[in-house]
């Protein structure tokens, strides 16, 4: 007995019998603790300064656009929002980001028009259809698209896509202008869509780049399955490709969005500048925050600088905004929630 106690009294406590062990006299409850190791612990350190050097970066961002516009927005008020004139530095200054905020927007959606079917497209026959021995070139071409910079695809844009546009968008004028009225048209060629398209050409790759490496993360056996089931390959993809990768989607193509927003080159390159609201996608003239930016800078005065300024605080806000809506989007419709038993 003598022994057995000595014996007992060895175990660690959360091994000993009796009262704390339960009914049955077995072992209790063990502590599980984790310890981190030292790489564990840089990596956590360096996340969490990586994630909170980005967050502090986006409000000095913010805070830097507002102070340096409070002037302009205190001297036009709440009118900044609905006026189209851009005369800051007058005698009696009169400006707003209405015909701006709406060519961006304009151009925007035109390019997420063309952006969003290609990119699915795309990424889908890309792991779906092509063969196998040309995925792997058709990958890189994509991700090699994504790297080349705007100004190669504003320039190209101008002097070989538009030129070529100008006949068919013209055809469409004659045809359709009387029947849809945003197709009406007195000049084409330097117009929000056409830059909107050009736009697109900067979109489709980025986007795609992230849906094919969303849609190649669909488990294969549930494909095989579907398959095994009789589906057809488009009934596959349509009922288990596409529903996994739905998140995936849905944040490619508001970083596509984001990138339209922002265009510079593009914009500036093919648009006829016009402070004016131009409803008629194929009609010269229009502008985009981006554009007025990058036109208005250099011979702007103090209340000028200000109110671009408050042009780019506009613009930040917008992009904030959207991005921070797809972010709900994807949380609540993330990769594979629509495939799962």
């Amino acid at each position: 007995m003598r022994t057995r106690a000595r014996a007992r009294s060895a175990l660690p406590a959360g091994e000993r019998g009796g009262a704390g062990a339960g009914s049955t006299g077995g072992p209790g409850p063990r502590k599980i603790s984790a310890r981190l190791t030292r790489g564990d612990r840089l990596y956590h350190a360096t996340a969490t300064a990586g994630a909170g050097a980005t967050l502090a970066l986006i409000v000095l961002i913010g805070l830097f656009l507002l102070i340096k516009a409070l002037p302009a927005l205190r001297e036009a008020g709440w009118s900044f929002l609905t006026t189209k004139e851009w005369s800051p530095d007058a005698e009696r200054p009169r400006f707003g980001v209405a015909a701006m905020m709406a060519g961006t927007l304009v151009s925007a959606v035109v390019a997420m028009a063309v952006t969003f079917p290609v990119s699915v497209s795309t990424a889908v026959f890309i792991n779906e259809y092509a063969p196998r021995r040309l995925r792997r070139p058709l990958t890189s071409l994509i991700d090699l698209m994504a790297a080349i910079p705007s100004l190669i695809f504003a320039m190209w844009g101008l002097f070989v896509l538009v030129p070529f546009l100008v006949p068919l968008e013209q055809w469409a004028v004659d045809r359709f202008g009387g029947a849809l009225p945003f197709m009406r048209a007195t000049a084409i060629g330097a117009s929000l869509g056409n830059a909107g398209l050009v736009i697109s050409l900067m979109t489709i790759p980025i986007a795609t780049s992230i849906i094919r490496e969303v849609l190649a993360q669909v488990p294969r056996h549930e494909c095989e399955g579907a398959l095994a089931l009789g589906a057809t390959r488009w009934g596959m993809i349509r009922t288990v490709v596409l529903p996994f990768g739905r998140g995936g989607i849905i944040g490619g193509s508001m970083l596509g969005l984001g990138r339209a927003l922002g265009e510079t080159l593009a914009a500036t390159l093919i648009l006829s500048l016009t402070f004016e609201i131009k409803p008629r996608v194929l009609e010269n003239g229009g502008i985009t925050v981006a554009s007025a930016l990058a036109v208005q800078f250099k011979d702007a005065q103090t209340m000028g600088l200000s109110a671009l300024m408050a042009a780019g605080l506009a613009l930040f806000v917008v992009t904030f905004a959207i991005n921070f809506l797809a972010a709900i989007v994807v949380s609540r419709s993330r990769s594979g929630a629509g495939v799962e038993a």
